[in-house]
């Protein structure tokens, strides 16, 4: 009884009021009513302040504690409610407060830890996956040609080219894990100039425009021609993000199919926009398409080539430049892929909309 909240106001409640009619029968006109009126008085009002504070200054606060400890204990941290916000006269609030933060730190720990976990499994799985394919290729060549074709020259030759192009590719994805994990560890360096942002992609397309005629693809770049479009970044990595996203145009692209790069001024801030007419991205990828190694169709993009971290560059390199990568894309219809720099203060003037091939 004298464990709860309405034993121990009771007892206390009946000693006050015990107390109470012990000096009122001191007085010399004490009546029994008069006592009997005092002592229900006191019992009630200090029963009722006791009970109040105990129950709701002490044991509710406790059990609260008790109960986050008990999670803590379990390492059940998903279901522990945060009342740091929630005011209280409590002297027990601020150790409630208190455990509650850390069980609450505790969690997002917990959390981000499970996450890494997750990533590192997926990127383990990734990573030997994309290293087989080349190496595997690479091996198959060489013992084929160490099994006695090496004497055939035609063969030789043959196994030989296929080969190094194995090997190239292994070389190349090499290459973009290391750029990759030094542009997230902070270790590469961004060399900012100005140029105009017009001059990089037209060189962006006319090196890759051999490659789109092959498909009997049409590259069109939309600018106005009275402008300048300078801007100060990093010419060379802002070349390879071009190159990127109109290289996957080409590469995702239908046969047969358009590709429009257009650049506009709004304020001060150039937009380079690259619009292609194939088979678009899923809803659900699209969150997705700038992780390492994500590949929307894994079969299909395997064929035509890549790494799986180009676009994964190309969001570290705009982050770096204090700006992002924005892509809308609709099923059977396309992709638009956009990103903006801002436009050299001396450039920022108001000239005309009209834009030309």
């Amino acid at each position: 009884m004298l464990t709860t909240s309405r034993g121990i106001s009771l007892v206390l409640a009946l000693a006050i009021s015990t107390l109470t009619v012990l000096f009122l029968l001191l007085l010399d006109d004490a009546t029994p009513t008069l006592l009997v009126v005092a002592g229900s008085i006191s019992f009630s009002v200090s029963y009722i302040l006791m009970n109040v504070t105990l129950e709701f200054l002490i044991f509710n606060e406790i059990s609260n504690i008790y109960g986050v400890l008990e999670k803590i204990q379990k390492k059940d941290y998903t279901s522990i409610p945060d009342k740091s916000d929630k005011l209280s006269i409590s002297p027990l609030r601020k150790i409630n407060k208190t455990i509650n933060s850390y069980a609450q730190a505790k969690n997002k720990e917990i959390e981000a830890l499970q996450k890494n976990a997750e990533f590192r499994k997926e990127f383990i799985a990734d990573i030997s996956h994309e290293l087989k394919t080349p190496i595997f290729a690479a091996q198959g060549y060489v013992h084929t040609l160490l099994d006695g074709a090496v004497e055939d020259k035609s063969v030789r030759l043959k196994f030989l080219k296929r080969a190094a192009k194995s090997l190239n590719a292994l070389d190349k994805l090499v290459q973009d894990m290391l750029t990759l994990n030094q542009m997230e560890s902070g270790v590469v360096k961004f060399h900012f100039e100005s140029f105009d942002l017009k001059e990089v992609i037209h060189e962006v397309i006319e090196e890759l425009e051999h490659k789109a005629s092959k498909r009997d693809m049409l590259i069109r770049f939309y600018y106005d021609k009275e402008k300048t479009y300078r801007t100060f970044a990093d010419k060379e990595k802002i070349f390879r993000v071009c190159q990127n996203l109109i290289s996957n145009s080409i590469k995702y692209n239908n046969d047969g199919g358009e590709i429009d790069v257009s650049l506009k001024i709004h304020k001060n801030q150039i937009t380079v926009e690259v619009k292609d007419n194939g088979k678009g991205i899923p809803p659900e990828d699209l969150k997705r398409i700038f992780e390492r190694f994500y590949r929307v169709d894994k079969s299909r993009n395997r064929e035509k080539g890549g790494t799986g971290l180009g676009l994964a560059i190309v969001k570290h390199i705009l982050e770096g430049h204090k700006s992002k990568i924005s892509v809308s894309s609709t099923l059977g219809k396309g992709s638009i892929f956009s990103f903006e720099l801002p436009l050299e203060k001396e450039e920022a003037v108001v000239s005309s909309n009209k834009l030309i091939k």
